[in-house]
């Protein structure tokens, strides 16, 4: 790599490239795993006018016009959207809720399938399948998102104030933009998985020492059940992401605007293009916020269906790491994109959720299957960074070389098959799902190592991983 790096300590590089300065948070292992790539795609990103800063998480990778795991922002008044930098699945995020159970309450395996088996009666894992929520309007979902659910869907107040954000105003004239086909395509999905990386998983704590106060703080102990779920808008931000790359892509050949990557979308936040994607991203940010909810209100149902009617499984909290966000920084309001990255707030910091102002907010971390998650709360420090930091662990191949390189067997031991800790799975075959592997990503601990090393976050909680239902 011919650019000249600035190593500023503490796992924070500065990356001087032809078109601006690429800020990257690794710990030294990480950062020299970068490939050539990642750093070509930055640069094209820098091309974009008036940049005000970008930088990379220790899980980046290659994707779309943008790497995986960006932090990208321009100012409001004269700046620039790119749905690239936001990412295809808008609004794909995190949940966490919490449970009474210990991890000896479903040691034995017979428990952990009943688990399975009631999680994937109450929420579809087929792509073709249809959710059971045909009496909720989605409409209303994507105007007034968890607002605009029937009350019958929300157990408590808690389900609607311990989220990143329960409903994202704009102006609900730009539906009108869409073609019709987008509700028919979005109707069945609310409260579905989806496949590819989407899950969810039945994980144990092991809280951090140093952080036992604050954990307590937020309901956690060790050996304490938990859920965690990741998913997005379904097709509805589908949908969005699709119909607006290419009205934008069309706009930018008419204002005779290129890139070196064709793939890299953008227009200026000014203009009828860029407020028009804006408002529709922000229904999108609605429908996945509110699908989030729907498949942990089918996952309470679940665990009330093992354990008995009187089963709470309360709302740690939600938040996303595919959006751009209009954020209050350095005096001035920005337009904060995050795609593969997640924003982790300090203590006290006035953009946290009120529940969550006085301690900062718990910020969800996934692994890859069969490894750990994490539970962090962010730092100060993070600032430097825009307050983002990873989204998980990153992939290190592609699905077709995954395959291609990795087998059934070692994905079995992976998983502990046949121990008394196996990772149980609802798949009848492992092979279906061998993209999914841990081989296939980054080496978590190695990320979040990174992260707590780069002063951006601490650790509150390991996640271990008892049971996963994956997509089909």
């Amino acid at each position: 790599m011919d650019h000249k790096i600035i190593a500023h300590g503490n796992n924070h590089y500065e990356v001087e490239l032809g078109h601006g300065n690429l800020h990257v948070y690794a710990n030294p292992e990480i950062f020299q795993s970068f490939e050539s790539r990642v750093y070509e795609m930055a640069d094209n990103n820098l091309r974009i006018p008036r940049n005000v800063y970008m930088g990379y998480t220790p899980d980046a990778h290659v994707g779309v016009g943008t790497c995986i795991g960006t932090t990208a922002v321009w100012n409001m008044k004269d700046g620039i959207v790119s749905p690239s930098i936001v990412g295809v699945d808008i609004g794909c995020g995190m949940r966490v809720h919490t449970t009474s159970l210990r991890r000896s309450d479903i040691q034995d395996k017979a428990v952990r399938r009943a688990l399975i088996t009631a999680i994937e009666k109450y929420v579809p894992t087929n792509e073709r399948t249809n959710s059971h929520y045909a009496d909720i309007d989605i409409m209303n979902v994507v105007q007034y998102g968890l607002k605009g659910l029937p009350a019958s869907y929300v157990p408590n107040e808690r389900w609607l104030t311990h989220v990143e954000e329960s409903a994202f105003q704009y102006d609900h004239a730009f539906l009108e933009h869409l073609p019709p086909k987008i509700r028919k395509n979005a109707q069945g999905q609310l409260g579905s998985l989806g496949s590819g990386n989407h899950f969810i998983e039945i994980q144990y704590l092991e809280v951090d020492e140093k952080h036992r106060e604050l954990a307590a703080k937020w309901g956690l102990f060790d050996g304490q059940v938990v859920v965690m779920i990741h998913s997005g808008s379904r097709a509805w931000g589908a949908m969005v992401g699709r119909e607006y790359n290419k009205v934008l892509k069309e706009s930018m050949r008419l204002w005779g605007v290129s890139n070196p990557d064709p793939n890299l979308i953008y227009a200026p936040i000014a203009s009828q293009e860029g407020q028009t994607y804006l408002n529709l991203m922000y229904s999108s940010l609605n429908f996945a916020v509110s699908n989030r909810h729907m498949i942990a209100f089918g996952i309470q149902e679940a665990f009330r269906e093992v354990f008995g009617s009187g089963m709470e499984t309360p709302v740690l909290y939600d938040l996303m790491h595919n959006y751009a966000l209009k954020e209050f920084h350095r005096g001035q309001s920005m337009l904060v994109h995050r795609k593969g990255a997640t924003r982790a707030l300090p203590p006290k910091h006035f953009l946290n959720t009120p529940a969550y102002k006085e301690t900062g907010h718990p910020a969800l971390i996934p692994g890859s299957m069969g490894t750990s998650s994490y539970i962090m709360v962010g730092r100060e420090e993070g600032l430097k960074n825009f307050y983002s930091i990873c989204h998980g662990a990153g992939r290190t191949r592609s699905r077709r070389a995954t395959k291609e390189m990795v087998t059934v067997d070692q994905f079995e031991q992976s998983l502990k098959v046949g121990s008394e800790d196996e990772v149980m799975v609802n798949h009848r075959s492992l092979e279906t799902i061998l993209d999914e592997c841990p081989q296939a990503y980054k080496d978590v601990d190695q990320i979040i190592d990174s992260v707590v090393g780069a002063s951006l976050a601490d650790v509150v909680a390991k996640c271990k991983p008892m049971a996963a239902i994956k997509g089909i």
